[in-house]
């Protein structure tokens, strides 16, 4: 592909976005960039969240893990439908009737103060690696098609896509980015629907059916039901549950579009309607890396493995992991056509995922840590708020650097293991308060949200020793959950204090 049409793209895309930040900034007040004053219609936000939980990791890493786990990823999908219900009939209400801007005001009510400051900070670290992982995939695919051919280092690529970034949200924050993402959302969609009919015309013969060559192939098993599998259905299945509830319900992020709706029944719709679609959009990602499979052994290319047990392929001397299968086959072997999608495709998985997640940093740090009414219209707390928002920018860059030095696996691997870590406690959090009606010390929270994750760490490590031969998958989120439920389940004693969450918001109000 050219340089100057992949730079000529990114430049068009960048103005389109200026433009729909221009328009949705007009007559707008501080509250419009936390909450865009209630007034989101639910089917844009429904729509714009489907790109929003795609990102980079599902757009380029999920096709390229079906060669080592299949449509495995399958498993957990299904078990997201069953967690975007809790969220919709549980979670949801809480909220609304709470009035809540950030979602971890609910701590503070129902727990205290550290409890408060706490779940916020378990966001804020979560989503600020998981969202510079996630930008991190594609930054480095513009690095291939973009800033290698004009001699620019990855460092300056990433500044350049994060300030890019920050331009257009500072202002309008969350009403621009219920915007930009239903924007961004046709054109990842589009870009995977143009990959696969490129392949299919290329390989398949006339008449063949695109659905029968997918379900033939190997790649396309979705159950496993060895027990002892990372990949195991229940194991699956269980996790994608939580991690819904968790990187979704219990998320500032994608909470924080939910809570811009009009009222809490569309952002039931809303949560109803994206769960329904997410499935066959996923099911699309998968399908699209089976193609990109049936066309690398088409062309000859050859596959193997490392020791623990990715799969890898080898280009010009060079050894590639199944992430940049993808974009290697859309910018060298083709065409220019499914490469332009490609491109536009990748760019609008990059901003529509990398400014939500900036927009809702912004918003726990200021509402939850410095303290700011999102109502009060003054210079103070507009400075303030520009300079959290430039700070989490710069936090993410540094955190790419440190990602491209270390990591060694597959991105979408790595960030479900990650949010096993970092998500666990808010888990644990959320569901000790809804569903019993102890009040735990607040003091000691901060304390148990440490060791929570490093009990799960020292089990994870530990599995096949203690468990006969069992290893933990992306389940680590559900036992770290549990864990830190049964920590404050004891630190209840402590307190003495028996308030329900009943009587807690009946306190609130």
């Amino acid at each position: 592909m050219n340089v100057y049409l992949a730079l000529s793209l990114l430049l068009i895309y960048f103005v389109v976005l200026i433009a729909i930040s221009y328009l949705t900034t007009r007559k707008i007040n501080s509250e419009s960039f936390y909450n865009a004053n209630r007034k989101s219609p639910w089917y844009l936000i429904a729509w714009g969240m489907i790109g929003t939980s795609i990102s980079g990791v599902t757009f380029i890493s999920v096709p390229g893990d079906v060669g080592n786990i299949h449509f495995n990823y399958f498993q957990m999908i299904i078990g997201y439908l069953l967690g975007y219900f809790v969220i919709a009939t549980i979670l949801l209400p809480l909220y609304y009737r709470l009035n809540l801007t950030s979602i971890y005001q609910y701590l503070k009510t129902r727990f205290g103060i550290s409890s408060y400051r706490t779940g916020s900070i378990l966001f804020i670290v979560s989503r600020s690696i998981g969202s510079s992982v996630r930008l991190f995939l594609v930054a480095m695919v513009l690095q291939l098609a973009v800033f290698d051919p004009l001699n620019i280092p990855f460092a300056i690529n990433v500044i350049i896509t994060i300030a890019l970034i920050y331009v257009y949200t500072y202002k309008g924050g969350v009403k621009t980015v219920i915007y930009t993402d239903s924007f961004q959302t046709f054109f990842m969609i589009g870009a995977v629907i143009a990959t696969i009919y490129v392949i299919s015309d290329r390989i398949l013969p006339a008449g063949t059916s695109i659905i029968s060559a997918i379900r033939a192939h190997e790649f396309s098993t979705v159950f496993e039901w060895d027990i002892n599998s990372p990949t195991n259905f229940y194991k699956q299945f269980l996790a994608g549950a939580f991690i819904a509830i968790a990187m979704t319900g219990l998320d500032q992020d994608m909470m924080q579009k939910n809570l811009t709706c009009k009222s809490l029944k569309d952002a039931q719709k809303n949560m109803f309607w994206f769960s329904l679609a997410l499935v066959p959009v996923n099911l699309l990602f998968m399908s699209l890396g089976v193609m990109l499979y049936m066309y690398a052994d088409y062309i000859g290319i050859e596959f193997f493995r490392n020791e623990a047990g990715s799969l890898l392929f080898e280009m010009n001397g060079q050894q590639m992991k199944s992430d940049q299968l993808y974009p290697y086959l859309a910018f060298n072997e083709l065409g220019t056509f499914a490469a332009v999608y490609f491109l536009i495709g990748v760019i609008a998985a990059a901003y529509s995922s990398a400014d939500s997640a900036l927009t809702s940093l912004t918003t726990s740090f200021s509402i939850d840590i410095l303290g700011i009414d999102p109502k009060e219209e003054s210079k103070k707390n507009r400075r303030n708020r520009t300079i959290v928002h430039i700070g989490f920018s710069t936090l993410s860059f540094l955190i790419i650097l440190v990602f491209k030095a270390l990591n060694e696996q597959s991105v979408i691997t790595a960030v479900f293991k990650i949010a096993g870590y970092t998500y666990g406690p808010l888990l644990g959090l959320f569901a000790f308060g809804l569903f019993t009606k102890l009040r735990p010390y607040d003091r000691l929270v901060p304390i148990l949200a440490i060791a929570s994750p490093l009990i799960t760490w020292i089990l994870s490590y530990n599995s096949e020793w203690l468990f006969g031969g069992y290893r933990f998958g992306f389940e680590l989120l559900l036992v770290n959950g549990l864990i830190m439920f049964l920590g404050l389940w004891f630190i209840s004693g402590f307190s003495g204090d028996k308030k329900s969450v009943l009587q807690s918001d009946t306190a609130q109000n």
